[in-house]
């Protein structure tokens, strides 16, 4: 929501950038609602901690942005490994199954799409570029 907030500003005004980062929001979301799901389902608890303000709520511009959300997306992929690695060493291949099936291609994509938008935006620069991107490129 960060994202979706700041380039939603009237000072900032970006309204594509605002409504691909509101999905992208809306899409992190469901994946979290997804996983609680599946622990329920598997008879599991679902244990809530404390969800902590991102680190960078300002960004300089859609380069800025675009670098920290691919970021974002290698370390939300990296958490995903790490507990898939954890179902594979305790022999669970239904949890194993559903990260690969449910989330990992899914992380790719995000990945590769995130680091494209990086590349044009460092390709177009500030300014009149950004504005371009946004109005060309995020209308996709």
């Amino acid at each position: 929501m960060a994202f979706f907030t700041y380039f939603d500003r009237d000072d900032v005004s970006f309204p594509k950038a605002a409504e691909f980062f509101r999905k992208a929001s809306h899409e992190e979301r469901e994946h979290a609602e997804k996983l609680a799901r599946y622990q329920n389902k598997r008879g599991g608890c679902v244990r809530y901690s404390d969800i902590k303000c991102p680190k960078k709520t300002e960004f300089n511009g859609l380069e800025d942005a675009m670098n920290t959300a691919l970021s974002m997306e290698k370390a939300v992929t990296d958490s995903l490994l790490k507990l898939h690695a954890i179902a594979s060493k305790n022999n669970d291949p239904a949890l194993t199954d559903f990260i690969e099936s449910e989330f990992l291609h899914e992380q790719e994509e995000a990945i590769k799409r995130f680091a494209d938008y990086l590349t044009e935006t460092q390709r177009v620069g500030k300014g009149l570029g950004e504005y371009l991107f946004d109005k060309l490129t995020l209308n996709e």
